[in-house]
This record gives C-alpha cells, sequence and structure tokens, in this order.
C-alpha cells in the first residue's frame, strides 16, 4: 500500500517586490498546485490566489458529496482527471470574469500546474496550463512529464524543421495558454503510475529557468527531507540570481509501513 508525503514553499526571489506565485499543499484532497500569476500592478497575485482557492473549493463541495458540477464530466476520463479538468475550467472561468470587472484587473491571468493522486496514490494525474512544470524523480532519473505552453516550446512542438538557431531567436518568455485570458481553456492532461520512491515535483519557471534538470534532482537527492530539498531548491534559484518569484512544491510517494494506518504526513507550506 503506497502513501504520499507533501511539502512546499515559495519564495519573492531577488528582484521582485512581491510575490505574484501561489501554491496549494492539500492532504486531504492529495492535491498540489502552483500557479504563477501576471498582469499589472497585483492582479498577477490576484489571479494565482483566486486559481488555487476555486481549485481548493471545488474540491471542498464535489469530492465524496452529490453536488452540481460546473461542467459535465467527460467520461472518457478517470475520476481524478475530471476533477483536476473541472477544477483548472472554473477557476479560469473566475479569473476571466473577474478580470472584467476592473480596469485594474483586466488581462490578468496565472499559470497553473496541479496534481491529484488516486486514493491508494497508485497513480497520479496532472494538469497544467502555462509553463509552470511537473517533473517526476525516478531512480535518479529526472523526466519532465508537462510541455511549457510557451512560443519556444510551441515552436519546437509544431515546427520540427527550426533550427536551434532560429528557436533561440524567438523572445523567451512569452506564454501561448494560461487561466483568465479567454472565457474557456484547453487543460492538457497527464496520468501516470507511481512507485515507491518516485518525488513529484511542480514549480513555477522561477525554478525551471535558472536551475538545470541534473542540479534540481542532485538537490532533491541529496536532501534529508522534503522541506530541505524545497528550501535547497529556492536558494540555489536565488543563488542564479533570483530573477523571479519560486515556488515548489513536492510529493513523495512511499511504501505504509505495516501496521501503519495509509494516512499522509502533515504536509507543510512555507512563504518567505
Amino acid at each position: 500500500m503506497l502513501r504520499t508525503r507533501f511539502a512546499g514553499m515559495t519564495d519573492t526571489g531577488l528582484l521582485r517586490d512581491h510575490n505574484e506565485d501561489n501554491l496549494l499543499v492539500s492532504e486531504e484532497y492529495r492535491v498540489v498546485a502552483v500557479a504563477d500569476g501576471m498582469g499589472g500592478h497585483r492582479s498577477g497575485d490576484v489571479a494565482s490566489q483566486l486559481a488555487v482557492s476555486t481549485l481548493s473549493d471545488f474540491l471542498s463541495v464535489t469530492v465524496g458529496r452529490d453536488a452540481t458540477w460546473p461542467f459535465p464530466a467527460d467520461p472518457n476520463l478517470t475520476e481524478e482527471e475530471n476533477y483536476v479538468v473541472t477544477g483548472l475550467r472554473l477557476a479560469n472561468r473566475r479569473i476571466f470574469d473577474r478580470s472584467l470587472k476592473t480596469l485594474a484587473d483586466f488581462g490578468m491571468g496565472t499559470t497553473i500546474v496541479a496534481a491529484m493522486f488516486s486514493k491508494d496514490a497508485e497513480h497520479v494525474t496532472v494538469g497544467h496550463v502555462g509553463d509552470s512544470r511537473c517533473y517526476r524523480l525516478r531512480d535518479s532519473q529526472i523526466t519532465q512529464l508537462t510541455r511549457d505552453h510557451s512560443l519556444v516550446s510551441d515552436a519546437a512542438h509544431m515546427a520540427p524543421w527550426m533550427t536551434e538557431e532560429e528557436v533561440r531567436q524567438l523572445p523567451a518568455n512569452v506564454i501561448t495558454r494560461a487561466l483568465g485570458i479567454r472565457e474557456d481553456v484547453l487543460v492538457d492532461l497527464v496520468t501516470d503510475e507511481t512507485r515507491h520512491g518516485d518525488v513529484y515535483l511542480l514549480c513555477s519557471d522561477g525554478l525551471s529557468g535558472l536551475v538545470s534538470d541534473d542540479q534540481i534532482l542532485e538537490l532533491v537527492m541529496s536532501s534529508g527531507s522534503l522541506d530541505a530539498a524545497c528550501k535547497a531548491l529556492i536558494d540555489r534559484a536565488n543563488y542564479f540570481g533570483g530573477t523571479d518569484n519560486i515556488t515548489v512544491v513536492l510529493a513523495r510517494v512511499e511504501e505504509v509501513p505495516d501496521g501503519k494506518r495509509p494516512f499522509n504526513d502533515e504536509p507543510t507550506q512555507e512563504s518567505r
């Protein structure tokens, strides 16, 4: 029998004056998420906070309850896939509606990556919009499970004939998909079969844009705990300049010791 342990941490970084990232760590619903807001004034923070709070609220009124969903469930998707897709679509709608109410919030949006584990922790469903990422660390290897919704990534994926030099000339910070930009949104899904010892890492581009995959793997594997790993990753991103807000969430899959109840330990969250 498997269970999951969670930890999360967010940091403003060294160059920004406020943090537009937000995170969700929910032991009760086996869900974690990272949102990276964008927009003028403080509306990026509003968008990312609205994204994670909407997802949390949606789960609290639907999981294990006979509640009406805002969108029809897709019979071709698993239970966890429907929860993730519907929760993110609802978050998108709320951010979009909020952006139309005041000029200060107009055009605000957020990236998001969310992961929901099955009750037996043997599967995880990852839904994402934008360039916040999910990695899987397994057997001393790191694998990016999500594909960035960015101009550079889309060009490499849809126009493979482009040379590396041509791709490098594209603006690196252009997002092609985000929550709140349109009335509805397409959520990409990845469902993965877990193994004992797997670590799933969700992060904003404040980490992935500065710290290489190999360094991420080394820092997580060499840390004594999930909390220590979160701090080490953020410290490394700040060491390389801390040019953006940095948010990291870790989920480790492990076997339940004999005689123990299969409940997750109390998750931790920290903002700096």
